[in-house]
C-alpha cells in the first residue's frame, strides 16, 4: 500500500494542530511577557524614584541641620564672645561633643575677608578668603553652603556660612563640615552591583566621591526621560546611553537650599536583572510547552495515521476475500450443476463399457481385434473413473460434503490423517516432524471438511517432495484465542508468480492427470467458511509452508447442528 498519502495526512493534521495549538500559545506568552515586563519596570522605577526621594530628603535634613546649629551659635553668642579664641574653642568642642567630629572647625571673618577668630586642628587665624569663590559667593546671602573643595585644609570638605552686620560692623560666621561625615549621607545608597548615588553641583562636578574611577569617568551620552504620573515632585527618571555602552536608567532630586543635585544610576541589565532572569524562565518554559506540544502531536497522529493506515489494509483485504468468496460460490454453483449433469452419463458409460466387456468375454472370443476392443474398453473405464472423480470433488468444491458442526480435537484429527498419509509418505522417502500441543483446546468445527483439508495440504506437500524426499513439518497450538495449524515441506517450492494463483479454482502446476486444480480452492472455502485464514509462504528451493488459524469457540456457546 502507497505510505506517501498517509504521511502526507499526518503532516497535515500535525501542523494543523500545532498551528492552531501553539499561535494561541504564543500570542497569550508574547501578551503577558509585555504586561509583566510593563508592570515589573514600572515597580523598579517607582523603587528607585522613592529610595531617591527619601535620601534627598535625609540629605536635606542634615544639610539644614547644620545650617541651623551654625545659625544656633551666631545668635546665641556675641560678637565678642564668638572673637574670643578661648570661648570658641570651648563652644567647638562643646558642638562636637554633642554632634560628633561633623563640625571640623568655627571661625570668624571680618568685612575684609580675613579671619580673626579660628578654632580648630589647623593653623588658619588670619587667613585671607576675599578672593575665595565660597566666600564671595556667600557674602549676598545670610546663611549659605560651599561646594565641596580641598582649600587651606588639602583635604575634602564644605563651609556653612553666616553673614552678620550691625552698626559697627559685618563679619561672618564660619563652620567646616567633615566631608565623610557628609559623604556617608550618599555614598551609603547603593542599589546591586552597579547601582551608587551621587552629588553634583550646577556645573556637572562631583560634591561626592564615585565607587571607582571608571564611574567617575562615565559620562550619559543621550537620555529619555521616563513620564510616569506617580513620580514625587522634583524626581527626575530618565533612561540614558552611557559612554560605557551600557543602557542606565538615571535618577536624580534638587537639594533644598544648595544648587546640588543628588543623582542615582544604575545599569539597566542590573536594576532588571530579575525581569531578565523570569523573561528566560518563561522563555524556557515556553519553549519547551511548545516542543511536548510539537512532539506529542507529531506521535498522536503518526499513531492514528498508522491505526488508519491498518483499517484501510484490513477493509481491502477484506474486500478482496470477499471477492474471493463471491468467486468461489459462483463457482462452486456452476461445478455442482456440472457435476450433476455429468456424473450420470459417466456412470452410463462406465456401466455399458463394463456391459460390453461381458459381452466381448462371452462372445468375443474370436474377434481378431479383441485386445485392442479390450484396450479401449479398460480406456474408457479409467477416464470413466477419472471424471466420476472429478466430479465428486466438484461437489465437495460445491459443499456437498458432510458439514455438521462438531467437538474437533486437532491433535487427534492431525495425527490420524498423518496415519493415512504414512504409506505414501515412506513410498516417497519423506519423514514426518510433528510438534503438536496434545493440551491444546478443542474447536468447534466439521472433522469431515478439516480431515478434507489436512489430507489435501499434506498429500500436496508429499507429491512435491517425491522426486528427491524430505521432511514434511506439521505443528499445531493454540494462542489468543484461536489454533494455529502449519503444514510445511522441504520441496521445491512455488515461484512467486504462481504463488498468488495457487488458491484460484482448476489451476495447478502438477503433470496432466496428475490434479485438477480443485483442492487448495476448497480448502481455501472450508477454512474461510469456518471463520479462519489460510495462507500460503514459500521460497523457491527452501519450502512451501501453509499458515492456517481458525478461532476456538468455547464449548459452551456450541448450539449444535449443521453449520
Amino acid at each position: 500500500m502507497d505510505v506517501q498519502p498517509y504521511n502526507k495526512l499526518s503532516r497535515n493534521l500535525a501542523l494543523g494542530v500545532i498551528a492552531a495549538s501553539l499561535i494561541p500559545l504564543v500570542m497569550v506568552g508574547a501578551l503577558v511577557f509585555v504586561q509583566f515586563s510593563a508592570i515589573y519596570t514600572e515597580k523598579v522605577y517607582a523603587h528607585l524614584g522613592m529610595v531617591v526621594d527619601k535620601h534627598r530628603e535625609s540629605i536635606d535634613a542634615f544639610l539644614s541641620g547644620k545650617q541651623y546649629e551654625v545659625l544656633y551659635l551666631d545668635k546665641a553668642f556675641t560678637y565678642e564672645q564668638l572673637t574670643n579664641p578661648a570661648f570658641l574653642e570651648r563652644t567647638l568642642k562643646d558642638i562636637q561633643q554633642q554632634y560628633g567630629r561633623v563640625f571640623v572647625d568655627l571661625g570668624v571673618i571680618d568685612a575684609s575677608g580675613r579671619q580673626i577668630a579660628y578654632a580648630g586642628p589647623f593653623d588658619q587665624l588670619g587667613a585671607d578668603y576675599s578672593s575665595e569663590s565660597w566666600y564671595v559667593n556667600s557674602r549676598d546671602r545670610k546663611i549659605a553652603i560651599s561646594d565641596v573643595f580641598l582649600g587651606l585644609h588639602r583635604a575634602p570638605h564644605l563651609i556653612v556660612t553666616v553673614n552678620n552686620a550691625d552698626n559697627l560692623r559685618t563679619w561672618t560666621l564660619k563652620a567646616t563640615i567633615d566631608f565623610l561625615a557628609f559623604g556617608n549621607q550618599v555614598e551609603n545608597l547603593r542599589v546591586g552591583d552597579t547601582g551608587h548615588a551621587y552629588i553634583v553641583n550646577a556645573s556637572g562636578q562631583h560634591q561626592t566621591r564615585a565607587p571607582s574611577a571608571e564611574a567617575q569617568e562615565l559620562t550619559m551620552v543621550s537620555s529619555r526621560t521616563v513620564q510616569r504620573p506617580h513620580t514625587s515632585p522634583g524626581v527626575l527618571i530618565e533612561r540614558s546611553q552611557g559612554s560605557d555602552g551600557e543602557e542606565y536608567i538615571v535618577v536624580s532630586a534638587a537639594l533644598t537650599g544648595v544648587d546640588w543635585r543628588l543623582v542615582f544610576q544604575q545599569e539597566v541589565s542590573d536594576a532588571l536583572s530579575e525581569l531578565v532572569t523570569a523573561e528566560r524562565m518563561a522563555l524556557l518554559i515556553l519553549v519547551t510547552g511548545a516542543l511536548a506540544i510539537l512532539g506529542m502531536s507529531l506521535f498522536m497522529f503518526r499513531r492514528l495515521v498508522t491505526r488508519f493506515r491498518l483499517i484501510d489494509l484490513r477493509t481491502e483485504m477484506m474486500n478482496r476475500q470477499m471477492i474471493e468468496a463471491g468467486k468461489l460460490a459462483s463457482i462452486g454453483e456452476l461445478a455442482a450443476g456440472i457435476a450433476h449433469e455429468i456424473n450420470n452419463p459417466v456412470a452410463i458409460m462406465i456401466e455399458e463399457a463394463g456391459w460390453v466387456g461381458d459381452l466381448l468375454e462371452d462372445e468375443g472370443r474370436e474377434m481378431s481385434c479383441r485386445e485392442e476392443v479390450e484396450r479401449a474398453l479398460a480406456q474408457i473405464r479409467t477416464q470413466g473413473v477419472r471424471c466420476k472423480d472429478i466430479t465428486h470433488k466438484l461437489l465437495s468444491f460445491a459443499r456437498q460434503t458432510d458439514t455438521r458442526v462438531t467437538m474437533v480435537s486437532l491433535p487427534e484429527l492431525v495425527t490420524e490423517v498423518v496415519n493415512l498419509s504414512m504409506q505414501p509418505a515412506r513410498y516417497a522417502r519423506i519423514e514426518f516432524s510433528l510438534n503438536i500441543d496434545p493440551h491444546m483446546p478443542p474447536i468447534m468445527a466439521s472433522p469431515t471438511e478439516l480431515q478434507q483439508v489436512f489430507l489435501n495440504l499434506i498429500n500436496n506437500s508429499i507429491q512435491a517432495m517425491e522426486q528427491d524426499g524430505g521432511t514434511l513439518i506439521i505443528s499445531c497450538h493454540a494462542s489468543a484465542g484461536e489454533a494455529f495449524i502449519t503444514v510445511a515441506d522441504t520441496g521445491p517450492g512455488i515461484p512467486e508468480a504462481n504463488l498468488s494463483r495457487i488458491f484460484d479454482p482448476f489451476f495447478t502446476t502438477k503433470p496432466v492427470g496428475r490434479g485438477s486444480g480443485l483442492g487448495l480452492s476448497i480448502c481455501y472455502g472450508i477454512i474461510h467458511q469456518m471463520g479462519g485464514t489460510i495462507e500460503a509462504e514459500s521460497t523457491v528451493g527452501h519450502g512451501t509452508s501453509f499458515n492456517i488459524r481458525l478461532p476456538l469457540q468455547r464449548p459452551d456457546t456450541f448450539q449444535g447442528g449443521d453449520s
